[in-house]
């Protein structure tokens, strides 16, 4: 178990470039010293002018460009989307001068875009990415990077042959609170890990895919023959557009929405390629809206021992119907203690030992001597560590890394490769459920079994 910390350790140097790039720095007076506050580090560096165009200009991409422009030195040229209200709405918040089009070639044609966002639906990243990097365009692509598992190494292969930067967008990658977990686990805070589990709910209807339908949304408006070209053939139906989530040819569940989460931070903690043994079960118990997905999932996963970590297991839970006000946390439990993370928090909690009232125990400790036969059992010590109020959050720090890179030939925390490992075991997720059986994976050269 030692062999394994220590090999952590010497990893997280390896990856402290990246993690330099964000301001690690916590509240907690015991481990305020071992932090230099770089908040500033994106806004100060490389002050060349980025040149950007949004691919998908739904609700994700409006937040992604939103962030992204909240960096010096970026501007946003063009804008694609199938719905031309978006279109229009596009210029409304960015500017008139933006080249607007529903082909995403149009935008890769253009010498003035540097780099592209694409936050299309799930079934059209592969392909974007791959037209995107081979037109010399660096890509931040929403996660999960692709839409099944066979296609992610094309993304990849493509990747490593364009030169580009790619990025995968789990923002959580490049969250304080991941930071601060990677370094108090590869530290022995808690001991050895043997289990974690992650928790994902929510209950409002949009937060459960019910998103808005405009009025004007029909075929004069939407492409939709563009739109499921690379899929099953249709008529129009407004709801496999505007709530594609809900449908298997076009989203990827809750697994791909909101475990691969829980999947990249995980990983990005821990140093792991992934599981290697998949199973899933839920169902469809209250959204009974025509979607083809469960709307309440709960996944297990088995780790196996590597250099870069003991064997563990994973449990994950999502539900969209959460009475609890929604849960969302990723758990990390050891030999020694627990950590709950978040974004901007981490909680250590570790628990105190008692001697137990087993009466043979107590019998071999009064035959040591030991004059305490019962001990009063202690709550948990516990120790919250949280983010500055100052620091601008996960997302900028993840756009502010992808920018970074572009500029100086850097490394990205979450390129293809760390983001179809991601992206592996959420989908596999999916399969496990609708197939009714445990999938194998090899999580190191990243095929099925």
């Amino acid at each position: 178990m030692k062999q394994h910390r220590r090999n952590f350790l010497k990893k997280l140097g390896a990856t402290g470039a990246v993690a330099a790039l964000s301001p690690i720095v916590f509240t907690n007076e015991s481990t305020a010293k071992e932090f230099l506050d770089r908040s500033n580090i994106f806004d100060s560096e490389n002050t060349s002018t980025l040149r950007i165009a949004l691919i998908g200009a739904g609700i994700m991409g409006t937040e992604d460009t939103n962030t992204a422009l909240r960096h010096p030195n970026v501007e946003l040229v063009a804008v694609c989307d199938l719905y031309l209200g978006r279109l229009e709405s596009a210029k409304q918040k960015w500017g008139s001068h933006l080249f607007v089009t529903q082909d995403h070639k149009e935008i890769l044609k253009r010498k003035d875009v540097d780099a592209v966002i694409i936050a299309t639906s799930d079934h059209w990243h592969k392909q974007i990415s791959i037209d995107a990097m081979n037109a010399g365009k660096h890509v931040y692509c929403e996660k999960p990077m692709v839409h099944s598992v066979k296609e992610g190494m094309d993304v990849i292969n493509a990747w490593k042959k364009s030169n580009k930067v790619m990025v995968v967008g789990s923002q959580g990658v490049s969250s304080l609170g991941n930071e601060k977990a990677k370094e108090l686990l590869a530290a022995g805070v808690i001991g050895d890990m043997v289990y974690a589990e992650g928790f994902w709910a929510r209950m409002s209807p949009e937060g459960a895919w019910q998103y808005n339908v405009p009025k004007d949304g029909n075929e004069q408006t939407v492409d939709w023959k563009r739109y499921i070209s690379n899929t099953t053939s249709r008529e129009w139906d407004p709801l496999r557009f505007f709530r594609w989530r809900n449908y298997l040819d076009y989203g990827t569940g809750m697994s791909g929405d909101l475990f691969v989460h829980l999947f990249s931070s995980l990983h990005f903690i821990t140093d792991s390629y992934g599981p290697n043994k998949v199973s899933a079960m839920g169902g469809l118990r209250y959204w009974k809206d025509g979607r083809e997905v469960p709307d309440v999932l709960l996944g297990t996963f088995d780790y196996p021992q590597t250099d870069q970590h003991a064997g563990f297991n994973l449990s994950l839970r999502c539900n969209f119907v959460d009475g609890t006000s929604g849960t969302t946390y990723l758990r990390i439990v050891g030999t020694k203690g627990s950590m709950d993370v978040k974004w901007e928090e981490v909680v250590v909690k570790m628990n105190s030992t008692a001697m137990s009232d087993d009466p043979f125990l107590q019998e071999q400790a009064r035959l040591r001597g030991e004059t305490e036969t019962r001990a009063k059992i202690l709550p948990p010590k516990e120790q919250v560590y949280t983010a500055e109020r100052s620091w601008k959050g996960a997302h900028y720090d993840h756009f502010g890394n992808w920018f970074h890179a572009i500029r100086t030939g850097g490394k990205v925390a979450e390129d293809p490769v760390f983001g179809f490992r991601a992206a592996a075991p959420a989908l596999l997720c999916n399969d496990s459920y609708f197939q009714n059986k445990f999938i194998n994976w090899d999580p190191v050269n990243m095929k099925l079994i």
